[in-house]
């Protein structure tokens, strides 16, 4: 799964890897503990340009009666993707990149669980394939909600976990964006581990344990994985 990530690379560089425009009305900040529930930044496609917007990270199906099933939505099986009630319809319309430059899992040490941080070599930015939603409760309240599509670890996460984020090859973006596609075999052919030769894994502070923490000092390397 995936259950925590980061993002801090700055957004001139997001804006330009991504050929993205975003809302200036948005206050971006760097983020090195994102949680189920926080917001988060995402790419969709609207009317042939790429947009970064803000999404709720956990998935509130638009025929949802509480929104609080998100909490339970904050991944989707890559293998079942264009089969579950939740996950379906986005599957084929609401495709989305949802921002990052790492994420955290747990290695089994012991009794205890050491967060790991994975990254691109070069911490270079990258983008989890992501579906979202449009939620509206009965007295008009909408909410913009999203889930990070996960599938087989690759060599390097095998270590820590059984499964992993789909981060998209920056060659796969446009396809996932594109709604236009409507061919679930090539679209599932994208939701592929990433090559471990590509990645690097160290261990960090504790501190990351609680999403209530945030700093600059969680991505500090302690160990290499």
């Amino acid at each position: 799964m995936c259950g925590r990530f980061t993002l801090f690379t700055p957004l001139p560089e997001l804006l330009t890897r991504f050929s993205a425009s975003i809302d200036p009305a948005i206050q971006y900040q760097p983020q090195y503990n994102i949680a189920p529930s926080q917001s988060v930044l995402a790419v969709v496609e609207e009317r042939g340009r790429n947009i970064i917007k803000p999404l709720k990270w956990g998935l509130i199906p638009h025929w949802a009666q509480d929104p609080k099933i998100g909490y339970k939505m904050i991944n989707a099986r890559a293998e079942t993707i264009d089969e579950k009630a939740s996950f379906k319809t986005p599957f084929w319309r609401q495709r989305c990149l949802i921002l990052s430059n790492g994420f955290y899992e747990w290695k089994k040490v012991g009794k205890g669980k050491t967060p790991i941080r994975f990254r691109l070599k070069g911490d270079k930015p990258f983008a989890f394939a992501g579906l979202w939603e449009r939620w509206k409760s009965d007295e008009g309240e909408e909410i913009y909600t999203c889930t990070i599509i996960t599938t087989e670890p690759n060599d390097l996460t095998r270590e820590v976990h059984n499964r992993m984020p789909v981060i998209l090859h920056a060659k796969s973006e446009k396809i996932w964006l594109d709604s236009s596609v409507d061919d679930a075999e090539l679209l599932k052919s994208l939701l592929i581990p990433y090559p471990s030769s590509e990645m690097e894994a160290y261990e960090v502070s504790n501190l990351v344990n609680s999403p209530k923490n945030t700093g600059a000092e969680f991505i500090t390397p302690l160990n290499s994985l």
